[in-house]
């Protein structure tokens, strides 16, 4: 399959306060966010030219900012209005929409606090990562484990948290896999390599409480999505052994949006009535206004 690499594109990117060619958008190789990870990010999509749950990713970018201990040196609201800016000027309406902070080149050294802080908003057309998503995907079992809460900062959305997702990953399709299922250090069920999971047990919506990995905006979104459709939900522990009880196993995030699994490391499971409500309802919602998919949540 032919490569369209992320650095030759046509488009703009909005790069520090300014809409740039995209292929002008770069940075210095001494950064202090490529050798350190001292960057944070999101990941949205915009439907029919909405972003959905525009200003909740723009607050946990702030957030995850403030975890790693510096500012973004925009306003909430600024930031909000570039995402949509660059979506404008490259001409989009369904597409992926990705901010990013970082320290940059100033100082390169672990300590780096007189660094200035930059701020990129990128956008380009994704479609579904699944093309049947009803078929269900293939989960390996990830090696890697998500790490304590003491030993990294779990609740940001760090550049750096995802190494180990992409390692597992790889190993996963490595193996024919098109992801996998990641425990904590605990030896609990945490989430996928990108994507936060569900389980069904006896009718009821199941769920690992994050307190070791990201609680999704999606992740609650669903959640919301299955209290109206009278389907209890349950945060909890759950442990692997627990697996081959589970009717259903789906994962969800911003691109996974709702996708079923049909394996886990030789696990067989058949998406069903659940999982094609919550993904029925969510395609719906995300192509909704703002304003009516707030009703619709509320209701």
């Amino acid at each position: 399959m032919a490569l369209f690499p992320f650095d030759d594109r046509d488009g703009f990117i909005w790069f520090d306060g300014a809409l740039v060619p995209w292929r002008d958008a770069k940075l210095h190789v001494l950064s202090h966010g490529l050798h350190y990870a001292s960057a944070i990010f999101e990941g949205e999509r915009s439907y029919a030219g909405n972003i959905f749950k525009l200003t909740e990713h723009t607050e946990r970018l702030f957030n995850s900012a403030r975890l790693l201990g510096f500012e973004i040196p925009y306003t909430t609201q600024e930031i909000d209005d570039a995402c949509q800016q660059v979506l404008a000027a490259n001409g989009q309406v369904d597409a992926y929409v990705r901010p990013v902070a970082w320290r940059g080149s100033e100082m390169m050294a672990v300590a780096a606090q007189q660094s200035k802080i930059h701020v990129a908003i990128a956008t380009w057309a994704w479609p579904a990562m699944f093309a049947d998503r009803m078929a269900g995907i293939r989960l390996d079992m990830a090696t890697w484990k998500r790490p304590h809460p003491e030993t990294a900062p779990t609740a940001s959305k760090a550049a750096g948290l995802y190494m180990i997702g992409t390692l597992s990953k790889h190993a996963a399709e490595s193996k024919g896999y098109q992801d996998a299922l990641m425990l904590d250090w605990r030896g609990r069920v945490a989430e996928a390599t990108g994507a936060n999971i569900f389980f069904v047990f006896d009718g009821e919506l199941h769920t690992p409480t994050p307190d070791c990995f990201l609680d999704g905006i999606t992740r609650r979104t669903v959640m919301q999505l299955a209290r109206r459709n009278q389907i209890k939900v349950v945060e909890r522990p759950i442990m692997p052994d627990e697996l081959s009880r589970a009717a259903e196993v789906l994962i969800v995030g911003t691109g996974a949006e709702v996708t079923p699994v049909r394996e886990i490391a030789g696990q067989m499971f058949t998406p069903g009535a659940i999982t094609e409500t919550l993904l029925d309802d969510y395609e719906k919602l995300v192509r909704m206004t703002p304003e009516d998919a707030a009703k619709r949540l509320a209701a």
